[in-house]
């Protein structure tokens, strides 16, 4: 062919991050196919879906299979019930939406990437280490992007001190993914401030919000001003396990604009033209997880996961390892022992525990020499990891 390709791809990693954990997973299954392997790596949920999801799921099925009620295209926004479950869910943290505000979709990850076609050439700061995606994305789209160090010496939380410029794109993701840190209101007061001073955008990455354990923000538009500066991305994936049924949702808040155009008016007509909605079963499921008993339910599939943090949390503190998250956060991220290299420990953990992690080296370069485990596990598999953990620490 002599058609022009996108260069950019050029200058991604050969492999996703995840894939290349599954091919070295498949490599060692296939050299021991005895092998008992207990999976804490990709950050995927394992309990079912609740009854209250279910069963509106089922009605919906019902109701798409009688020609009366019967329907095709889904609205490309969201159905206006789901819309409004989740302008009431905010309001559980004292946070006011509007409905033309809100934006359905099939999954933060999707919504991540894709936001990025709203903007121009602008420099981009992203946390280092974080998601892989905010940087893939950015990088196909040949932006200029600088890191924001992460480490013990700021709790893996950084800030916008010392910086200096303006028009930025601003990625932040609380309770943190791959760290489990997690802003409170003065570190995220910071950052709309900044953002604010600077003319910048904040992409806040919320996906984590059910997990937070204390006084910390469940929203970013909890903090005075963040309307102006901030996009909100959240997710039913890891709150009521629809990692597999696929929805989310943006807020895009009106107060957004820039050169005189509404960021929100732009986010629809994206959307409106590239996007055919998330199915209307798939809909019913999500309103019914938001309600009062829904929700309940949630909580107590979250609470499920955050005892399985606490176990693996314990085995680092027995250990004396220095390790963030497990506490507002379904993730643990160690310190590797020894100076041991993240890939060199993860082939070690394979093979001496036949337990799978994620290597921090994977998620940047501030992330080399720390280890990711996830609770998202069955409570069998996490016990047995924590036999093993004990053993091979």
């Amino acid at each position: 062919m002599k058609i022009l390709l996108n260069d950019n791809y050029k200058n991604l990693k050969k492999n996703y991050l995840f894939s290349e954990i599954g091919a070295r997973v498949r490599a060692y299954s296939e050299a021991h196919p005895d092998a008992n392997i207990v999976r804490l790596g990709i950050g995927d949920v394992t309990l079912p879906l609740t009854k209250s999801v279910t069963v509106a799921m089922a009605k919906a099925v019902a109701e798409m299979a009688d020609k009366a009620t019967f329907r095709g295209y889904s609205p490309e926004y969201g159905y206006d019930f789901l819309i409004r479950a989740i302008a009431n869910h905010y309001k559980r943290y004292g946070v006011t939406l509007a409905c033309d505000e809100i934006f359905v979709s099939d999954g933060a990850k999707s919504d991540v990437g894709n936001i990025t076609e709203l903007f121009g050439d602008n420099p981009v700061l992203i946390p280092d280490p974080v998601y892989p995606v905010y940087l893939d994305s950015n990088i196909m789209a040949g932006r200029r992007v600088s890191f924001l160090r992460a480490g013990e010496e700021n709790g893996f939380l950084p800030t916008p001190e010392g910086l200096s410029g303006e028009g930025y794109i601003i990625y932040i993701c609380s309770p943190n993914n791959p760290t489990g840190a997690v802003y409170d209101r003065a570190g995220l007061s910071e950052w709309v401030n900044f953002a604010t001073a600077s003319g910048s955008l904040i992409i806040f990455d919320n996906a984590y919000e059910a997990y937070i354990n204390g006084d910390y923000p469940h929203s970013i538009y909890e903090i005075e001003g963040a309307r102006g500066c901030a996009i909100e991305i959240c997710s039913f994936s890891k709150t009521a396990g629809f990692t597999g049924t696929r929805c989310s949702w943006t807020v895009v808040p009106r107060e957004l604009s820039s050169g005189g155009v509404s960021l929100c008016e732009m986010w629809g007509r994206r959307q409106a033209t590239k996007f055919n909605g998330v199915p209307y079963v798939v809909q019913r499921g999500a309103e019914a997880a938001l309600s009062d008993e829904g929700f309940r339910e949630c909580r107590e599939l979250v609470g499920y996961y955050m005892e399985n943090a606490a176990l693996i949390s314990g085995v680092m503190r027995d250990k004396g390892i220095y390790f963030t998250g497990g506490t507002s956060s379904p993730y643990i991220w160690m310190k590797c022992p020894d100076g041991c290299p993240s890939w060199t420990f993860f082939d070690k953990l394979l093979s001496e525990a036949e337990v799978v992690g994620t290597p921090g080296a994977g998620f940047g370069a501030c992330g080399e020499g720390y280890f990711r485990l996830t609770s998202f596990g069955s409570r069998e598999a996490t016990e047995e990891a924590v036999r093993r953990l004990y053993k091979f620490l």
